[in-house]
């Protein structure tokens, strides 16, 4: 038995969606433990492409199981709409190869308005939410006045506690001038919904622990990045989870001594999406070809990703916040056109280096990175999958980001399919 966990070590968009779908072909259960349908995946296997947000990444496998954890907020109509997608594309999704946690918050039509307000009304710099109300049903969580998938399955429920939640709503809905709204105009979908996602639906924690077993091997699939954690991240321009591998148990129902290895998906480069601090972003011409080369745009979003060079001081913190015991390398194959490529080692804040992201906004504004530079190999590396075959200037790249964030690389991608890949270690074979 081993239990894998699957982080982002940047801002996301680190292409765990690829990693995890390998991975899943040696999994018994796969596991989404966060986040929401802010989260976007792409998956390119044979020429098809699936786009996943909330669904697990291993569904697109035959014969393994996918479970949505309780740490996720579930937009029931969206997950409805993503399952009715892929079944459109001839996958398979039933309650045999599909588990739902009763106890996952719901993410209601009231969250959805309250997020759009909110960042639309800001006059200054904006978080940059995607608008689909994954904050707010956090907040209601924690707030002690949250729906969850089971309370879809009792009437008399699920009209008492949506009404109670709209009524507090609505004074916000009030105070900015705004219409209030009706929970009878969401009821009888929101009802309808639960009969048809009921099959699915069972406790999570149960369903770990009948998996947990020395026969069974468990993938724990992260969304977004590191550093859009709420305790750890670029605060407050972070996500509303924690996306730290602790987060893993918490948001499944596993304890922490069953986690036996954390894999960090890491980006050649470094990207982010929307706004906040990014201390190694290139505005010139080397960061618009990282995006032109790396199709950097958000897979739910569809914006703009803003581009960079790779943060050894970031990722090294990763490392350390997670435990990360290897680095899955992705996207390295976007810097074959480069004659020279640069790497951020530590950073200047005040005149002085130091080597570690402050977690103050107005230092992490100021910090300067602080560049090595090291040979490119201008040669296409696309569709390499033996590391002997990689040019000499790529396995010296490789080698120095080893050495910088203080972990191996046991995987590196070099294309978005599936089988372009090198495999170096298998994270499922630590004997």
């Amino acid at each position: 038995m081993t239990n894998v966990v699957v982080i982002g070590t940047q801002w996301g968009d680190e292409g765990k969606g690829k990693i995890v779908d390998w991975l899943s072909e040696k999994a018994n259960l796969v596991v989404r433990f966060q986040g929401g349908h802010n989260a976007g995946h792409t998956l390119v296997v044979e020429e098809k492409i699936f786009k996943l947000s909330l669904l697990p990444s291993g569904i697109v496998r035959e014969n393994t199981l996918v479970l949505i954890g309780n740490g996720v907020v579930i937009d029931p109509f969206h997950l409805k709409k993503e399952i009715d997608e892929l079944k459109n594309q001839n996958i398979q999704i039933s309650s045999k190869n599909l588990i739902i946690s009763d106890s996952a918050f719901l993410i209601l039509p009231v969250h959805q308005m309250i997020d759009q307000l909110r960042e639309n009304k800001k006059n200054t710099e904006k978080i940059g939410t995607t608008g689909r109300g994954i904050g707010p049903s956090y907040e209601d969580k924690v707030g002690r006045r949250g729906l969850r998938m089971c309370d879809l399955f009792d009437k008399d429920e699920l009209s008492s506690k949506l009404t109670k939640l709209y009524d507090f709503h609505n004074i916000w809905l009030k105070a900015m001038g705004e219409k209030n709204l009706d929970p009878r105009d969401v009821f009888e979908n929101l009802w309808d919904l639960g009969q048809t996602l009921k099959s699915y639906v069972q406790p999570s924690w149960l369903l770990i622990n009948r998996y947990n077993q020395p026969t069974s091997n468990i993938l724990f699939e992260g969304a977004q990045g590191t550093f859009l954690d709420v305790d750890h991240g670029t605060y407050p321009f972070v996500t509303s989870s924690n996306t730290t591998a602790s987060q893993a148990g918490i948001g499944s129902g596993l304890g922490p001594s069953d986690i036996d290895y954390t894999l960090g998906i890491t980006k050649a480069y470094t990207t982010r999406v929307g706004s906040g601090p990014f201390p190694t972003e290139d505005d010139g011409e080397d960061g618009k070809l990282l995006g032109k080369k790396g199709h950097e745009f958000g897979t739910v979003t569809g914006r703009q990703r803003r581009c960079g060079w790779f943060d050894s001081v970031l990722v090294r913190q990763a490392v350390s916040l997670s435990s990360i015991k290897g680095i899955a390398l992705t996207k390295l194959d976007v810097l074959d056109e480069f004659e020279e490529i640069k790497i951020c080692i530590g950073y200047s804040l005040n005149g002085k280096s130091i080597n570690y992201l402050p977690t103050a906004e107005k230092q992490q504004k100021l910090i300067q990175p602080i560049y090595e530079v090291i040979k490119g190999w201008n040669k296409s590396i696309v569709g390499v999958r033996n590391i002997n075959d990689l040019p000499e200037a790529a396995k010296v790249y490789v080698k120095r980001i080893e050495e910088l964030v203080g972990c191996p690389i046991i995987l590196i991608s070099t294309s978005p399919e599936r089988s372009d890949t090198i495999y170096i270690e298998d994270p499922f074979n630590q004997s």
